[in-house]
């Protein structure tokens, strides 16, 4: 993943601008390792070591940061955690993936299924169909294989291995009873498929698990760095691009970054910054 997502302007009314100039202060705070130097956090931001220091003053007033007596550096102060813990409690997760599903299903052709997991794996929890719908046969409830599909190999790469591992001995032992989509393969199988996805940021999937069906399938992260779902597009062979450089997987990306984002994940590939 190396798209940065930049904040939303949400509308081109005029704004004020000493605001922004203080979140883009704030913002070298989201993936410190630590506290920070005034010094830092000027460089971080670009700007003026005078002016962070007076922005710095404001925020210590209001609780937005802290300084540290010893060693003057500073820190995000408790204000800015009530701030986001507002902002858990307000936020619906499912609301924003539905809008970020039907804006991409409009803007590629091609249906959009977000799953999440489920006592059975991967499971589809929103559909939003393309134009190719009528070869393609998921719908709200299908469930995925993990080692089979690119949905399942999102999950695959992202969940806990021995939860993968786990899943995946339960696929084997129900192979042929159950209703899940695409083949199930062993653990050592798609090992090296996992590590290609990590440094992707998304996951397809040879043998295609219906033919004439391709997939493409990206991980939502949330502030912990745990997946919390996947969006993955789908359509036909002759009409979905999955090649990595394509316009049609960094539409995708653009998508799982910006819900990422929304759920607090902060990486510096893609932050707010």
């Amino acid at each position: 993943m190396n798209e940065k997502v930049q904040p939303r302007n949400g509308t081109d009314a005029r704004g004020v601008q000493s605001v922004e100039v203080g979140l883009g202060i704030l913002l070298p705070f989201l993936d410190a390792e630590g506290p920070l130097k005034l010094r830092e956090v000027a460089e971080r931001a670009g700007v003026p070591p005078t002016k962070a220091h007076a922005y710095m003053v404001s925020f210590r007033r209001m609780g937005l940061v802290e300084q540290d007596e010893k060693s003057g550096r500073y820190r995000l102060g408790p204000y800015a955690l009530l701030l986001a813990i507002a902002r858990m409690r307000s936020f619906d997760a499912m609301k924003a993936a539905a809008t970020a599903v039907e804006a991409l299903s409009e803007e590629t052709g091609h249906t959009v299924a977000v799953t999440v997991w489920g006592s059975f794996g991967p499971t589809v929890v929103l559909i939003r169909k393309g134009v190719d719908q009528n070869y393609i046969n998921t719908n709200v409830g299908t469930v995925y294989s993990v080692s089979g599909t690119a949905a399942g190999m999102v999950y695959a790469a992202y969940m806990p291995e021995a939860t993968v591992k786990a899943a995946i001995r339960a696929e084997v032992r129900e192979a042929g009873k159950t209703l899940r989509v695409g083949k199930t393969r062993t653990f050592a199988d798609i090992t090296a498929e996992i590590d290609m996805i990590r440094s992707r940021g998304f996951a397809t999937i040879y043998p295609r698990p219906v033919p004439g069906i391709a997939a493409v399938g990206a991980p939502v992260i949330d502030h912990t760095g745990q997946i919390q779902m996947a969006v993955t597009l789908i359509g036909t062979e002759a009409h979905l691009d999955v090649d990595p450089n394509g316009a049609t997987v960094k539409k995708l990306l653009a998508v799982t970054q910006r819900l990422s984002f929304e759920h607090g994940h902060v990486d510096p590939a893609f932050s707010g910054a």
